[in-house]
Protein backbone atom coordinates (compact mmCIF):
# COMPACT_ATOMS: atom_id res chain seq x y z
CA UNK A 1 0.00 0.00 0.00
CA UNK A 2 1.20 3.47 -0.87
CA UNK A 3 1.10 6.58 1.30
CA UNK A 4 -0.79 9.84 0.79
CA UNK A 5 1.11 12.91 2.00
CA UNK A 6 -0.16 16.49 1.94
CA UNK A 7 2.35 19.32 1.67
CA UNK A 8 0.69 22.11 3.59
CA UNK A 9 1.22 25.55 5.03
CA UNK A 10 -1.44 28.24 4.87
CA UNK A 11 1.29 30.87 4.65
CA UNK A 12 2.32 31.58 1.07
CA UNK A 13 5.88 31.83 -0.18
CA UNK A 14 7.37 29.12 2.02
CA UNK A 15 8.47 26.74 -0.74
CA UNK A 16 5.41 24.51 -0.65
CA UNK A 17 4.93 24.15 -4.39
CA UNK A 18 8.69 24.01 -5.03
CA UNK A 19 8.82 21.13 -2.57
CA UNK A 20 5.79 19.41 -4.10
CA UNK A 21 7.38 19.49 -7.56
CA UNK A 22 10.91 18.52 -6.59
CA UNK A 23 10.18 15.97 -3.87
CA UNK A 24 7.72 14.08 -6.08
CA UNK A 25 10.14 14.16 -9.03
CA UNK A 26 13.07 13.01 -6.89
CA UNK A 27 11.03 10.18 -5.36
CA UNK A 28 10.28 9.06 -8.91
CA UNK A 29 13.94 9.42 -9.89
CA UNK A 30 14.87 7.17 -6.97
CA UNK A 31 12.56 4.45 -8.25
CA UNK A 32 9.34 5.15 -6.34
CA UNK A 33 6.12 5.27 -8.35
CA UNK A 34 4.79 8.70 -7.48
CA UNK A 35 1.65 10.72 -8.18
CA UNK A 36 1.45 14.48 -7.64
CA UNK A 37 -2.03 15.93 -7.10
CA UNK A 38 -2.18 19.67 -7.72
CA UNK A 39 -4.89 20.98 -5.37
CA UNK A 40 -3.91 24.65 -5.70
CA UNK A 41 -6.14 26.64 -8.10
CA UNK A 42 -3.02 28.52 -9.29
CA UNK A 43 -1.86 25.23 -10.84
CA UNK A 44 1.83 25.98 -10.36
CA UNK A 45 2.74 22.36 -9.62
CA UNK A 46 1.15 21.36 -12.91
CA UNK A 47 3.17 23.96 -14.82
CA UNK A 48 6.29 23.05 -12.88
CA UNK A 49 6.32 19.50 -14.24
CA UNK A 50 5.63 20.58 -17.81
CA UNK A 51 1.84 20.34 -17.97
CA UNK A 52 0.05 23.08 -19.91
CA UNK A 53 -3.02 23.81 -17.78
CA UNK A 54 -4.92 25.02 -20.83
CA UNK A 55 -4.48 21.63 -22.46
CA UNK A 56 -5.62 19.62 -19.42
CA UNK A 57 -8.80 17.85 -20.52
CA UNK A 58 -9.34 16.46 -17.03
CA UNK A 59 -8.29 17.85 -13.67
CA UNK A 60 -8.69 17.32 -9.94
CA UNK A 61 -11.72 19.64 -10.14
CA UNK A 62 -13.48 17.14 -12.40
CA UNK A 63 -12.68 14.38 -9.92
CA UNK A 64 -13.97 16.29 -6.89
CA UNK A 65 -17.18 17.23 -8.69
CA UNK A 66 -17.78 13.57 -9.63
CA UNK A 67 -17.49 14.30 -13.35
CA UNK A 68 -14.48 12.05 -13.93
CA UNK A 69 -12.99 8.91 -12.40
CA UNK A 70 -9.73 9.59 -10.63
CA UNK A 71 -7.79 6.99 -12.62
CA UNK A 72 -8.87 8.54 -15.94
CA UNK A 73 -7.68 11.98 -14.80
CA UNK A 74 -4.05 10.95 -14.29
CA UNK A 75 -1.52 12.32 -16.77
CA UNK A 76 1.98 11.04 -17.32
CA UNK A 77 4.82 13.53 -17.11
CA UNK A 78 8.14 13.43 -18.95
CA UNK A 79 9.89 12.45 -15.75
CA UNK A 80 10.71 9.01 -14.42
CA UNK A 81 7.93 7.34 -12.36
CA UNK A 82 6.04 10.63 -12.00
CA UNK A 83 2.37 11.13 -12.87
CA UNK A 84 0.13 14.08 -12.05
CA UNK A 85 -3.51 15.04 -11.67
CA UNK A 86 -3.37 18.72 -12.68
CA UNK A 87 -5.30 21.70 -11.40
CA UNK A 88 -7.16 24.31 -13.42
CA UNK A 89 -8.64 27.67 -12.44
CA UNK A 90 -12.04 25.95 -12.02
CA UNK A 91 -10.74 24.77 -8.66
CA UNK A 92 -10.93 28.34 -7.33
CA UNK A 93 -14.67 28.01 -6.67
CA UNK A 94 -14.48 24.52 -5.18
CA UNK A 95 -15.04 25.63 -1.57
CA UNK A 96 -18.30 27.35 -2.50
CA UNK A 97 -19.46 24.39 -4.59
CA UNK A 98 -18.83 22.01 -1.69
CA UNK A 99 -20.71 24.27 0.73
CA UNK A 100 -23.66 24.64 -1.65
CA UNK A 101 -23.91 20.92 -2.27
CA UNK A 102 -23.72 20.23 1.46
CA UNK A 103 -26.54 22.70 2.12
CA UNK A 104 -28.76 21.03 -0.49
CA UNK A 105 -27.92 17.45 0.43
CA UNK A 106 -27.52 16.66 4.16
CA UNK A 107 -25.93 13.28 3.33
CA UNK A 108 -23.09 14.96 1.39
CA UNK A 109 -19.86 15.13 3.41
CA UNK A 110 -18.04 18.22 2.18
CA UNK A 111 -14.74 17.33 3.87
CA UNK A 112 -14.46 13.80 2.39
CA UNK A 113 -15.01 14.47 -1.30
CA UNK A 114 -11.32 14.06 -2.15
CA UNK A 115 -10.82 11.03 0.09
CA UNK A 116 -13.61 9.00 -1.49
CA UNK A 117 -11.89 9.30 -4.87
CA UNK A 118 -8.18 8.96 -4.14
CA UNK A 119 -7.84 6.17 -1.56
CA UNK A 120 -7.79 3.68 -4.43
CA UNK A 121 -4.57 5.29 -5.68
CA UNK A 122 -2.63 3.78 -2.76
CA UNK A 123 -2.88 0.48 -4.65
CA UNK A 124 -0.97 1.90 -7.62
CA UNK A 125 1.60 4.32 -6.19
CA UNK A 126 4.29 4.26 -3.53
CA UNK A 127 3.63 7.92 -2.80
CA UNK A 128 0.76 10.28 -3.55
CA UNK A 129 1.75 13.89 -2.81
CA UNK A 130 -0.86 16.66 -2.58
CA UNK A 131 0.17 20.27 -3.16
CA UNK A 132 -2.33 22.21 -1.04
CA UNK A 133 -3.42 25.83 -1.56
CA UNK A 134 -2.06 28.51 0.81
CA UNK A 135 -5.15 28.55 3.00
CA UNK A 136 -6.96 26.43 5.57
CA UNK A 137 -10.24 26.25 3.64
CA UNK A 138 -12.21 23.26 2.46
CA UNK A 139 -9.69 22.22 -0.20
CA UNK A 140 -6.93 21.89 2.40
CA UNK A 141 -9.31 20.20 4.83
CA UNK A 142 -10.21 17.68 2.13
CA UNK A 143 -6.51 16.99 1.62
CA UNK A 144 -5.93 16.48 5.36
CA UNK A 145 -8.89 14.11 5.61
CA UNK A 146 -7.59 12.08 2.66
CA UNK A 147 -3.96 11.95 3.82
CA UNK A 148 -1.93 9.63 5.99
CA UNK A 149 0.44 12.44 6.95
CA UNK A 150 1.58 15.99 6.26
CA UNK A 151 4.87 17.66 5.41
CA UNK A 152 5.06 21.25 6.68
CA UNK A 153 7.54 23.51 4.84
CA UNK A 154 8.79 26.32 7.10
CA UNK A 155 10.72 29.27 5.71
CA UNK A 156 13.94 30.14 7.53
CA UNK A 157 12.98 33.74 8.20
CA UNK A 158 12.04 35.91 11.17
CA UNK A 159 8.33 35.06 11.29
CA UNK A 160 8.92 31.35 10.67
CA UNK A 161 6.56 30.16 13.40
CA UNK A 162 3.87 32.72 12.56
CA UNK A 163 0.76 30.81 11.59
CA UNK A 164 2.24 27.41 12.41
CA UNK A 165 0.19 27.15 15.62
CA UNK A 166 -2.98 27.80 13.63
CA UNK A 167 -2.00 25.04 11.21
CA UNK A 168 -1.20 22.65 14.06
CA UNK A 169 -4.58 23.42 15.65
CA UNK A 170 -6.29 22.62 12.33
CA UNK A 171 -4.37 19.35 12.08
CA UNK A 172 -5.41 18.44 15.64
CA UNK A 173 -9.06 19.23 14.88
CA UNK A 174 -8.92 16.99 11.79
CA UNK A 175 -7.26 14.25 13.87
CA UNK A 176 -9.95 14.53 16.54
CA UNK A 177 -13.02 14.74 14.34
CA UNK A 178 -12.29 13.52 10.81
CA UNK A 179 -9.04 11.57 10.41
CA UNK A 180 -7.59 10.13 13.64
CA UNK A 181 -4.69 8.49 11.77
CA UNK A 182 -3.35 11.76 10.35
CA UNK A 183 0.28 12.26 11.39
CA UNK A 184 2.99 14.86 10.90
CA UNK A 185 5.36 13.26 8.42
CA UNK A 186 7.99 15.94 8.91
CA UNK A 187 8.84 19.61 9.10
CA UNK A 188 11.01 20.90 6.26
CA UNK A 189 13.21 23.98 6.64
CA UNK A 190 13.25 25.91 3.36
CA UNK A 191 14.85 29.01 1.82
CA UNK A 192 17.84 28.92 4.14
CA UNK A 193 20.52 31.54 3.66
CA UNK A 194 23.29 29.97 5.73
CA UNK A 195 25.37 33.14 5.49
CA UNK A 196 23.03 34.96 7.86
CA UNK A 197 22.93 34.63 11.62
CA UNK A 198 19.13 34.84 11.50
CA UNK A 199 18.86 31.78 9.26
CA UNK A 200 20.88 29.66 11.67
CA UNK A 201 18.87 30.98 14.65
CA UNK A 202 15.60 30.01 12.97
CA UNK A 203 16.91 26.49 12.25
CA UNK A 204 17.81 26.13 15.94
CA UNK A 205 14.41 27.46 17.03
CA UNK A 206 12.43 25.15 14.75
CA UNK A 207 14.52 22.10 15.68
CA UNK A 208 14.03 22.93 19.36
CA UNK A 209 10.26 23.09 18.91
CA UNK A 210 9.59 20.16 16.57
CA UNK A 211 12.62 18.04 17.55
CA UNK A 212 12.97 14.77 15.60
CA UNK A 213 10.11 15.67 13.27
CA UNK A 214 12.40 18.16 11.49
CA UNK A 215 14.17 16.72 8.46
CA UNK A 216 17.96 16.73 8.49
CA UNK A 217 17.87 18.14 4.96
CA UNK A 218 17.86 21.94 4.69
CA UNK A 219 16.59 23.50 1.45
CA UNK A 220 18.79 26.46 0.45
CA UNK A 221 17.59 29.74 -1.00
CA UNK A 222 18.66 29.48 -4.66
CA UNK A 223 17.76 31.31 -7.85
CA UNK A 224 17.90 27.99 -9.73
CA UNK A 225 15.09 26.57 -7.57
CA UNK A 226 12.93 29.56 -8.50
CA UNK A 227 13.81 29.34 -12.20
CA UNK A 228 13.28 25.62 -12.78
CA UNK A 229 9.43 25.53 -12.59
CA UNK A 230 9.14 28.27 -15.23
CA UNK A 231 10.81 25.83 -17.64
CA UNK A 232 8.50 22.99 -16.61
CA UNK A 233 11.40 21.08 -15.06
CA UNK A 234 12.23 19.74 -11.60
CA UNK A 235 15.57 20.97 -10.28
CA UNK A 236 17.38 17.64 -10.82
CA UNK A 237 16.64 17.93 -14.55
CA UNK A 238 17.05 21.70 -14.88
CA UNK A 239 20.41 21.76 -13.12
CA UNK A 240 21.70 18.32 -12.05
CA UNK A 241 24.76 19.82 -10.32
CA UNK A 242 22.83 22.38 -8.30
CA UNK A 243 22.84 22.39 -4.49
CA UNK A 244 19.07 22.34 -4.85
CA UNK A 245 19.29 18.99 -6.64
CA UNK A 246 21.42 17.57 -3.82
CA UNK A 247 18.99 18.92 -1.23
CA UNK A 248 15.80 17.48 -2.77
CA UNK A 249 17.41 14.13 -3.55
CA UNK A 250 18.53 13.96 0.09
CA UNK A 251 15.02 14.89 1.23
CA UNK A 252 13.52 12.13 -0.94
CA UNK A 253 15.98 9.64 0.58
CA UNK A 254 14.95 10.79 4.08
CA UNK A 255 11.26 10.33 3.25
CA UNK A 256 11.92 6.83 1.91
CA UNK A 257 14.08 5.93 4.92
CA UNK A 258 11.52 7.18 7.45
CA UNK A 259 8.86 5.08 5.78
CA UNK A 260 11.02 1.97 5.71
CA UNK A 261 10.78 1.60 1.94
Amino acid sequence: MGKIISIVNQKGGVGKTTTSINLSACLGYLGKKTLLIDLDPQGNSSTGVGINKGDAAKSIYDVMTDKEEVTSSIQKTKYKNLDIIPATINLAGMDIELLNKSAKDPSFIKTSQLKKHILILKNYYDYVLIDCPPSLGLLTTNALVASDSVIIPVQCEFFALEGIMQLLNTIMLVQKNLNPKLDIEGVLLTMLDSRTKLGIEVVTEIRGYFKERVYDTLIPRLVKLSEAPSYGKPIHVYDPTSRGTDAYLNLAKEVIFRNGK
